[in-house]
């Protein structure tokens, strides 16, 4: 099942709205087939390692990340594929969490006589799914919250001031997680103050790099039009949320290079509804979302509990009293109020500290 991981973590990035999967048969102890889910539409991992495998699937066992559908999407069953093989057995690290066919294509198999075991590194298979299972079971994408920032937790230097934080090794760590999640979201005042691409710059990579979809929440729509994410030649689009009534002029001028507006309902401050802007982007298949600022939305997205995971680059001084705090708006009184962050990991990269942890509780996914 650790091949089959290593396998499926090929996909990162390539596969949604569906999982990354990985699949490896073993055929009296020999290794004889690897496959993985490599994009949506395409064939699953269980196909790829059966292919790889041949004549050699024949009484073979059997192990995928995730239980094998029985159901035709795109693709025909992979059950019917299993069969066909000559497998004699199936080890799944998790069963499909999708309400509707969880159990199914395990049932199924059994059913047909081969030998099925589940749960098998169940955690490991789950860890790597977390933005496809909370898609599959609640319709919102998974949401990153990320942020370079000093020793004392400021993201900027002084107010207004986009120059970069972290070094070199952050920077490059930040395109691979672009290169991995379907969109990045930010600010109109972070648009406006370091007018960025948000595209995916990969330094010496074999694989090749994909620009996620740029997502803004501008709710009077006061981004300039030529902003560089705007008029840049990239593969992926760039969305601007605004609120029901702003400028029909401005929208115009925005479709009218390619951008997309989406008009969200306002809340009682005048900002944009966060939980209709996720609904909106999970409808459309967008399974994880990079947060990437600034202050205030940070603050607004975790003051209202829409951050799953957080990721915080943390640079090797002090910036002091004049640069912006991580999140604006909000606070706790004492540590019994405090969020306890879980399978958190601490890196190095370069001489930045890199560190990662889930919000949300994986118990309730």
């Amino acid at each position: 099942m650790g091949l089959a991981l290593q396998e499926a973590r090929k996909g990162l990035g390539r596969t949604s709205p569906n999982p990354v999967v990985g699949a490896v048969l073993v055929n009296q102890g020999e290794v004889v087939g690897c496959g993985y889910h490599q994009k949506a539409g395409g064939p699953h991992a269980e196909v790829h390692a059966i292919m790889d495998a041949g004549p050699r699937a024949r009484g073979a066992t059997l192990y995928v990340t995730l239980e094998p559908c029985n159901h035709a999407g795109r693709t025909p069953p992979c059950t019917e594929a299993i069969l066909c093989s000559g497998i004699r057995a199936v080890v799944i690290g998790m069963l499909d969490p999708n309400p509707g066919v969880t159990g199914g294509g395990a049932a199924y198999l059994e059913s047909q006589g081969l030998r099925v075991f589940s749960g098998i590194s169940e955690q490991a298979c789950r860890a790597l799914n977390y933005p496809f299972i909370k898609h599959s079971t609640t319709g919102l994408p998974w949401i990153i919250m990320k942020a370079g920032l000093s020793l004392d937790g400021k993201i900027t230097f002084r107010p207004g001031q986009g120059s970069p934080i972290t070094g070199p090794e952050s920077q490059q760590f930040v395109h691979e997680l672009r290169n991995q999640v379907d969109a990045i979201l930010i600010g109109v005042e972070t648009a406006i103050i370091d007018n960025p691409r948000l595209t995916t710059r990969l330094q010496g990579s074999e694989t090749p790099s994909r620009d996620p979809l740029r997502v803004v929440l501008d709710s009077t729509l006061r981004l300039p039009t030529d902003q560089q994410m705007i008029t840049q030649n990239s593969a992926a689009e760039t969305w601007i949320f605004c609120s029901e009534n702003a400028p029909e002029d401005k929208a115009r001028g925005f479709e009218a290079r390619g951008v997309r507006i989406c008009r969200t309902p306002a809340v009682s401050d005048g900002r944009l509804d966060l939980t209709a802007v996720l609904t909106s982007l999970g409808k459309n298949n967008i399974v994880s979302v990079l947060v990437e600022g600034g202050s205030r939305i940070h603050g607004a997205f975790y003051r209202q509990q829409l951050v799953d995971e957080l990721i915080l680059l943390y640079a090797p001084y002090i910036v002091g009293d004049i640069g912006v705090p991580l999140v604006d708006g909000y606070s706790i009184g004492s540590r019994e109020e405090a969020r306890i962050l879980t399978e958190i990991s601490v890196d190095r990269l370069g001489n930045d500290i890199a560190v990662r942890a889930l919000v949300r509780d994986p118990a309730t996914l």
